[in-house]
């Protein structure tokens, strides 16, 4: 019988012959987590690094998605106890007792538009912030070491990029500021306005809402949309659907 060997590496080892540096990550599980992190910058052919970037995504959206999807459940069934909920409305800035105040924020974010905007903000998993932070929507932060300074920022600024120890928790952060940043009113009340309808909630129709993303304004919102029809990423909002 043919006997396999497996060859373990002590961490200590790794850390010792590997080309990262210690200023370009933080804390061990960042270093971990970018471990499993494809290098897209090798990847020369356009259309492979593309589906190894939405495979690479999607597996973490459809977990919140279906986190998010559990929670909704459980508050329109009322099968949550009063201290979880209390939580719920603080977590999500509503005020408590306004069920559909809250269920307008806790909702999904279509897979598609995850994807593009992912894609168009760290051009597609490329940037520095993606690469060695787990930054792939360039959402900032306003407190000072929060984040990691960017190389052009105006000297009046005091915005940080968000740093993340992970893929999955910077697509949390990312919903979170989705369903709750009062910038994105809008883009909440068309998807309220589809479930009301009856209608599917799809990321072409979502991004109407994200004028107010970054500093172009609708421009920005044709650039995600493009991203969307371009690459057919509207399949992927069948993940998870409600």
């Amino acid at each position: 019988m043919k006997i396999l060997k497996f060859k373990y590496i002590a961490l200590s080892a790794i850390l010792a012959t590997s080309s990262i540096h210690a200023d370009e990550f933080w804390g061990l599980e960042s270093w971990v987590s970018s471990l499993k992190t494809p290098n897209f910058e090798e990847i020369t052919d356009v259309k492979e690094r593309k589906q190894a970037f939405f495979n690479y995504l999607l597996p973490a959206i459809s977990k919140q998605n279906t986190k998010i999807i559990q929670l909704r459940h459980n508050i329109v069934t009322g099968d949550i106890n009063q201290l979880k909920l209390a939580q719920i409305y603080k977590y999500y800035r509503v005020e408590e007792g306004n069920i559909e105040a809250l269920l307008m924020r806790v909702d999904v974010v279509p897979a598609s538009l995850i994807l593009a905007q992912g894609a168009y903000e760290s051009n597609w998993g490329r940037s520095r912030f993606a690469k060695y932070y787990h930054n792939f929507f360039g959402l900032w932060c306003f407190k000072k070491g929060c984040g990691v300074v960017p190389l052009q920022r105006n000297k009046k600024a005091t915005h940080e990029v968000a740093k993340f120890s992970s893929l999955e928790k910077s697509i949390e952060y990312y919903i979170r500021s989705i369903n709750r940043n009062s910038a994105y009113t809008t883009l909440r009340k068309i998807r309220k306005n589809k479930r009301d309808q009856k209608q599917p909630i799809t990321g072409i129709a979502l991004a109407e809402g994200l004028e107010n993303y970054a500093e172009i304004g609708y421009e920005y919102v044709e650039t995600v949309q493009s991203i969307i029809n371009y690459n057919k990423l509207s399949k992927y909002d069948l993940i998870n659907k409600p």
